[in-house]
């Protein structure tokens, strides 16, 4: 199958930033000059054109930060600039990232109308009392209110939760995915909350005031949430992502099943086929320093990395392994030059966490889901 031709573009910034958050977000208390930064997405697209050539865009997702603090003109100015760059047929997936207390309807028409066609909501819980752990700024009348409007206004609509809370029972997950999904929800994204090193919560956690699930219980939850989608009709499609048949997230496939895509933006990754070998893409992370980057030499990348086939054999286990329809192991073994190791393999199937799908593909199984990081190295050696 064909992973497909993504572009990200990276807003970098938020009105608040949440304690659990280690993404590339930034508040800024002034009004941020839009127009600036539009310019010099635009440069940065061109040099992105350079390197990739004329590729038909099969999927674009706008994240963040949150974009929905984007002004609907911003947001068309940069659609229409990755159509003079690349080809974008009609009616492709067009993602949006958006908060709940950011959302207003005349802004969401305005997305609609640049051409946004699936919106992806930043909901994480739905009680009062987690959110206003969580740091979010909104409450549940807010995040039903955007659901709502998101429903109203795009063909497609995905929400964020965070499960594996403090106290956090099973059963209350259960209640709150099945609520989830009566809002006529067909995508989900649902991840365990972790304590990320420079966080407020990780400072909390290591002076022993935040106490969140183990492993253990994590792995419960995670295994219920299996279960729970499942009965519902909305099974694991990727090991945090959630969907009814046909409502997969086609951006985000195209990172797992191991496609290129371009990044743009302050702190946007991408992988491109240069000439017919993959290359790495970072840009600068800090947004005014990209700026100024962008506007002194047409581009704020500061990695660019040629990944050897050995290093895409690997990056590729990694991506797919994380999906439910698993690898393709022509392509692996013809990037890594070899079969993966007999006795590994059939250690990691004896033991349940991995399992063949004919001689075409390798997929984990729940099991082995758990453990996703340790059955890569173990496959990758």
């Amino acid at each position: 199958m064909d992973p497909g031709f993504g572009v990200y573009v990276h807003w970098p910034f938020c009105a608040a930033k949440c304690p659990y958050c280690d993404f590339n977000s930034h508040v800024r208390h002034q009004p941020v000059d839009q127009p600036r930064f539009v310019a010099a997405f635009l440069r940065e697209m061109a040099e992105a054109r350079e390197l990739s050539g004329p590729r038909t865009v099969t999927s674009i997702f706008m994240g963040g930060g949150t974009p929905s603090l984007m002004d609907p003109a911003t947001v068309d100015a940069i659609l229409n600039g990755i159509a003079s760059h690349w080809h974008v047929p009609d009616g492709i997936e067009i993602t949006m990232e958006a908060n709940p207390s950011s959302v207003e309807a005349t802004r969401f028409h305005g997305y609609r109308a640049a051409g946004v066609n699936r919106v992806s909501l930043g909901v994480q819980a739905l009680n009062d009392r987690d959110l206003r752990f969580l740091g979010r700024l909104h409450n549940v009348e807010d995040a039903l209110k955007a659901v709502r409007l998101a429903r109203e206004i795009f063909p497609r609509m995905s929400f964020d939760l965070i499960y594996a809370r403090p106290n956090q029972t099973v059963e209350e997950w259960e209640r709150e995915l099945k609520e989830a999904v009566s809002y006529a929800v067909d995508h989900l994204s649902l991840y365990q909350l972790t304590i990320e090193e420079g966080t407020p919560f990780y400072g909390l956690h290591k002076a022993g005031k935040l106490v969140v699930p183990d492993g253990e219980q994590s792995a419960v939850l995670y295994e219920a949430t299996q279960e729970i989608t499942a009965a519902i009709g909305m099974p694991a499609y990727e090991v945090s992502n959630h969907a009814r048949p046909g409502a997969e997230s086609r951006h985000n496939l195209t990172y797992w099943r191991y496609g290129d895509y371009a990044g743009i933006g302050p702190g946007a990754h991408g992988r491109l086929t240069i000439g017919g070998a993959k290359v790495a893409t970072a840009t600068e992370r800090k947004p005014e320093e990209w700026l100024r980057l962008v506007e002194e030499h047409g581009h704020g990348m500061i990695e660019r990395e040629l990944l050897d086939l050995e290093a895409q054999a690997d990056e590729l286990l990694l991506m797919g392994l994380r999906l439910r329809e698993g690898v393709d192991l022509a392509r692996w073994q013809s990037l890594s030059g070899r079969d993966p190791d007999p006795d590994r393999e059939q250690f990691l199937i004896e033991h349940g966490f991995i399992e063949r799908l004919g001689n075409s593909r390798l997929r984990c199984t729940p099991a082995g889901m758990l453990i996703l990081d340790a059955v890569v190295a173990d496959l990758a050696c």
